[in-house]
């Protein structure tokens, strides 16, 4: 699919990737990483945006089952699965990371009728932690998972092992690889930088 690259330098264009391959970024999963995907960054850019819906909904065109509901993982998975649950004219809820500490403590908030079909949104799977611990919660409330649908994957091991599982579906507009490659092919990293990231990436 054309736009795994399309995206990719789109990602590059906005600057949602940052490269540091002395001072190495820390993920929330504790790990250390020469390169920094923001995806948030695309919630300020109308065009980058809309390609990210328009591409969701071609992912989900192809898929034997249909979602009946649009689920955001919090906080970056929320403002696509709004676009996206808007695009498909679907009810929408989003998922805390934790029950909240207030109030009626939900982590799901939204109304989430039991036994729909929901498909997670997230923007980025690093390890995976976060899409597979929302799953859990939104079939803890009686909802049937169809999958988790995310802009960017970094393609890790750990994360592929992760989903396979706990049999859940992950769906991806681009990746690590398509990234490195744009990178090469602007000038940004070297062949010897190229092999050190792909290297990194399937060393975890």
């Amino acid at each position: 699919m054309a736009v795994k690259h399309e995206l990719a330098r789109d990602l590059l264009a906005i600057k949602a990737v940052q490269i540091n391959p002395i001072e190495y970024f820390t993920w929330t999963s504790g790990i250390k990483s020469p390169i920094y995907c923001d995806n948030r960054l695309t919630m300020s850019h109308p065009v980058v945006r809309r390609k990210i819906t328009d591409a969701f909904v071609q992912i989900i065109e192809e898929m034997d089952e249909k979602p009946e509901v649009i689920a955001g993982c919090a906080t970056a998975g929320i403002p696509h699965a709004a676009w996206l649950a808007d695009s498909l004219n679907l009810p929408m809820v989003y998922v805390r990371s934790k029950p909240k500490g207030h109030g009626k403590g939900n982590q799901i908030e939204g109304q989430l009728e039991k036994n729909k079909k929901v498909l997670v949104i997230e923007d980025l799977i690093s390890t995976g932690g976060s899409s597979i611990e929302a799953a859990k919660a939104l079939q803890q409330e009686g909802a049937e998972v169809t999958g988790v649908l995310a802009i960017f994957t970094y393609g890790l091991p750990k994360s592929k092992q992760a989903f396979s599982d706990v049999s859940l579906p992950l769906h991806t507009i681009t990746n690590f690889d398509e990234l490195v490659e744009a990178l090469m092919e602007d000038g940004e990293i070297k062949e010897e930088d190229r092999i050190k990231l792909i290297e990194w990436r399937d060393e975890l």
